[in-house]
């Protein structure tokens, strides 16, 4: 005997037992449940059953009952019959590509999600899902550090990435709101590695140029800094200039310098959940050693690979100790660390601001160019600019309420 396709979608006000009457009524005529899905906004339910049952006297009594079921309860049922070639169209599209767009920001309005789902649809992209990620934003309260993140789950065919890219790039600069966009893989749910930049990354300092203004060359160390930040110079070479310039300050004032380094918004909650997670973290810097150590212990990094400052006679001599760790030493110490652990370098992450991470960031599963300079950001990834360190969370998926559980 033939078996028909319903769509059942049901709304109304959420409480408790809902999902189980109305299984249960499908359940007395063997009903084979093909999909179901829930959402609920303000205590308002939405969701949807596909449902197969046989033909005839069955499928007229099920959906009386089902639909008794719905007054008793409170809610509103509604069928659409589903044709056996629609469902067999709607089950081919599963294997089609997958992805996921996150978008963040302090607050999100209508007009930015409007410009980003724009892009989707003119790409003829699907999407499948949409999950807030943030906790709700009191509207009478004000929250000291508002945020807002929502994720899209969408597949199709992609044709053009770059071009896709680029558009929710332009959404970004000109609406002041991060766009993420990744392949729904193995990968992406399984990451397992997260190295950091050090300076202007988990501090909000370079703390070279913080030596610099001790020492009395503040103006030229951070002109230095800044032309290598840009990638206008070689940072070896940038490096090596600054270095010379710290000659003779005495080694006493790293400690006061450690002791109050500014700490990123976001930094502790990101990297405390990262470690109950189970995930490894590094600092790779083209900083020092010094002061990485300091974070280190600080925060619970578990490696760190940085710049050995030379120290004799309790001045600095204006040399270094060992290699340079420029931008493709860092991009080096990732897939070390990587190979280190057993951790497929599409598991890693990499989080930075300047010109010399852009090598990490791009041989990483997934480089994101944090607070960075436009340079930086126009080649990375993914970038995040509008909230705190915390944001790479959203980016992996993860709810506030998995978050506030651990703190």
């Amino acid at each position: 005997m033939a078996n028909d396709i319903f769509l059942l979608n049901i709304s109304g006000q959420d409480k408790p037992g809902l999902t189980s009457g109305l299984t249960s009524v499908l359940a007395e005529y063997d009903a084979k449940v093909l999909d179901i899905g829930q959402a609920n906004i303000h205590d308002t339910l939405s969701l949807g059953m596909l449902f197969e049952i046989q033909s005839g006297e069955k499928s007229s009594a099920v959906q009386k009952d089902l639909l008794f079921k719905a007054y008793e309860l409170g809610i509103t049922a509604k069928f659409t019959p589903i044709t056996l070639e629609d469902y067999e169209h709607w089950v081919s599209l599963q294997g089609k590509d997958r992805y996921i767009v996150t978008i963040l920001g302090d607050k999100l309005s209508a007009y930015q999600i409007s410009e980003v789902t724009k892009v989707i649809s003119e790409k003829n992209l699907n999407i499948d899902a949409i999950k807030r990620l943030t906790g709700r934003l009191s509207l009478v309260k004000e929250d000291e550090y508002p945020r807002a993140s929502i994720e899209l789950s969408i597949r199709g065919k992609l044709d053009d990435k770059v071009d896709l890219t680029e558009k929710f790039m332009k959404i970004s600069h000109d609406l002041n709101v991060d766009i993420a966009f990744q392949e729904d893989n193995i990968y992406r749910r399984n990451r397992r590695l997260v190295c950091f930049d050090m300076d202007s990354t988990l501090i909000q300092a370079e703390v070279i140029d913080e030596l610099a203004e001790l020492a009395g060359v503040g103006a030229e160390v951070k002109a230095i800094t800044e032309a290598a930040m840009q990638g206008e110079i070689d940072f070896n070479e940038s490096f090596k200039r600054r270095m010379k310039l710290l000659k003779g300050l005495s080694e006493d004032v790293l400690h006061d310098v450690a002791i109050n380094l500014p700490i990123t918004k976001g930094a502790r909650r990101l990297i405390d959940t990262l470690k109950s997670y189970g995930f490894k973290t590094a600092i790779l810097s083209g900083g020092f050693t010094y002061f990485g150590h300091y974070l280190q212990k600080e925060l619970g990094i578990d490696y760190v690979y940085a710049n050995q400052l030379e120290i004799k006679d309790g001045v600095l001599t204006g040399n270094y100790l060992g290699d340079i760790v420029n931008g493709a030493k860092k991009a080096e110490y990732l897939k070390e660390i990587a190979q280190k652990e057993g951790i497929d370098i599409n598991q890693t992450i990499a989080v930075g601001d300047g010109a010399n991470d852009l090598q990490m960031l791009n041989l990483a599963g997934l480089g994101i160019a944090f607070h960075a300079k436009p340079t930086v950001k126009d080649n990375a990834q993914s970038s995040i600019s509008s909230i705190g360190l915390d944001g790479v969370l959203y980016l992996l998926g993860y709810h506030d309420r998995h978050i506030d559980l651990l703190e």
